[in-house]
């Protein structure tokens, strides 16, 4: 049975350990009131990591996101349109699941441990 999660305006679908789905739900405001208040509302996208739809009666309607969330975005369609490093993902997933992946010695972990 599928599971919903809603995170920072995001539903997460899971269906056992995978996520199946995104779905981003955002706020929506007019220009005129977005103009009106431009600083609290770009405040809340940044400060909350919230998308903010502005629609507009003749034209396009635009997104305000802070530029960290922009970068991440980024980050993650890279990562999710690399076939390759999605399969290392998988693999490393699979072993983790099954117990059998790589375990480090005990010095290596006090190694790690004093980075």
């Amino acid at each position: 049975m599928p599971k919903a999660v809603l995170k920072q305006g995001f539903w997460y679908i899971m269906y056992g350990n995978s996520v199946q789905l995104t779905v981003n739900i955002m706020d929506t405001v007019s220009v005129n009131q977005f103009r009106d208040n431009l600083k609290s509302l770009v405040e809340q996208a940044v400060s909350k990591h919230e998308p903010l739809r502005v629609t507009r009666r003749s034209g396009e309607d635009f997104v305000v996101v802070s530029a960290e969330d922009w970068e991440r975005e980024q980050e993650t369609l890279h990562v999710l349109q690399n076939h390759s490093l999605m399969k290392q993902i998988a693999a490393s997933l699979a072993t983790h699941n099954q117990q059998s992946g790589y375990r480090p010695t005990q010095e290596q972990m006090d190694e790690i441990s004093r980075i």
